[in-house]
């Protein structure tokens, strides 16, 4: 049996239009179907389909929607370019629909159920049994994300998504973008990001945090009063970079209820991690729960910190922690909680139950 895990952050269609992954295969046919392609470096090394996730107790997860615009990669020569980069937010636009449909598919056959709403949310967990069986074949429950808002073409497109099942989104992903300033930049707040907040306001759109410049960071805190939380974020007092939140914003997000998922990206977990250098031996999955302690020291409790993997994220096992092979490896995390001192209750919460309530207090009640 094992604990039924929420994982706040999973680039599901990514994975399977992007790279072109069947996840729908087990965990081993995924690794086997792409041996021998030299394309990307995590090729061959992946830790997450969905028979995996069911195998992990992932029963219920945020999967994103993830397009990016970057003109200047019309000059391919000069700017590398990622799988998930555009020319034009039109192409963007449709890509980020793409997704959409992708989940649409995958809950017509099944494989997942939409969650929009508070009570869906809650007659899907009151199905949740106390345990989970590795042969549970049970539909996985989604509440739809947006990393980085390029595919909404304008403020006043918003509704759009929302319609579409998209609950929450952050502005922006790395560098500058058309709502915010990102990782990596000093940018803050466009006009078209303050408008794009007044509709997220205004439709219940709750907002990611994470990757915002911390000018951006700030102005958003001050200017939207609606839910916040930070999909997948680590702590900037373990390992330094504006990647990471300081001490002061997670006592922020703290302040206005929200909550924060630790990401397993090893770079976000080990100080000075060079891609393609560092190995994974290196580092644990202890230094995940030293920025889940650290987060509970700073809030004074357990109820602000939760799981947002990122596993697959443009990256595989190459770039985790040295026990950390598959998501099912999660499951270590309650016994190293355990050695910690946390209690039954509090080890829950982190696992699932914190993501449960802060969505039951913060998604719409019912539909219509």
């Amino acid at each position: 049996m094992t604990m039924p895990i929420f994982d706040s952050h999973l680039d599901l269609a990514s994975n399977a239009l992007f790279l072109d992954r069947d996840l729908l295969l087990p965990l081993d046919a995924l690794a086997e179907s792409e041996r021998g392609m030299d394309d990307l470096p995590y090729r061959g090394r992946p830790t997450l389909s969905l028979p995996e996730m069911r195998c992990a107790g992932v029963r219920l997860c945020s999967p994103t929607v993830l397009a990016r615009v970057r003109p200047e990669i019309r000059s391919a020569a000069a700017v590398p370019r990622s799988a998930i980069d555009y020319v034009t937010g039109e192409a963007a636009h449709a890509m980020g629909l793409a997704q959409i449909a992708y989940y649409e598919v995958l809950a017509a056959r099944g494989e997942l159920v939409i969650i929009t709403t508070a009570k869906e949310l809650d007659a899907f967990v009151r199905e949740l049994p106390v345990g989970l069986p590795d042969n549970d074949l049970a539909p996985i429950g989604c509440i739809l994300s947006m990393e980085g808002a390029d595919p909404v073409l304008s403020p006043d497109q918003a509704a759009l998504w929302w319609e579409r099942g998209l609950r929450f989104a952050s502005l922006v992903h790395y560098g500058d973008g058309r709502y915010a300033g990102g990782t990596g930049s000093t940018a803050g707040l466009t006009s078209d990001g303050r408008e794009l907040l007044r509709a997220f306001e205004e439709l219940g759109i709750i907002l990611d945090l994470t990757h915002l410049s911390e000018p951006a960071f700030y102005e958003a805190m001050e200017s939207f009063p609606g839910a916040v939380l930070a999909s997948h974020n680590n702590c900037r007092h373990l390992v330094p970079g504006d990647r990471q939140f300081s001490d002061e914003q997670i006592r922020l997000i703290v302040e206005r209820d929200g909550v924060i998922g630790v990401a397993c990206d090893a770079w976000m977990l080990y100080p000075g991690w060079e891609r393609g250098v560092t190995q994974p031996d290196v580092v644990s999955l202890e230094a995940l729960v030293d920025h889940i302690d650290h987060i509970c020291n700073l809030a004074g409790n357990a109820d602000h910190v939760a799981i947002g993997s990122d596993l697959d994220g443009l990256y595989g096992w190459e770039q985790t922690p040295h026990d950390l092979r598959s998501i099912a490896d999660l499951q270590k995390l309650p016994q190293m909680l355990r050695r910690r001192g946390y209690e039954a209750g509090q080890i829950e919460g982190i696992m699932h139950g914190n993501w449960i309530h802060f969505f039951g207090r913060n998604l719409p009640a019912h539909g219509g």
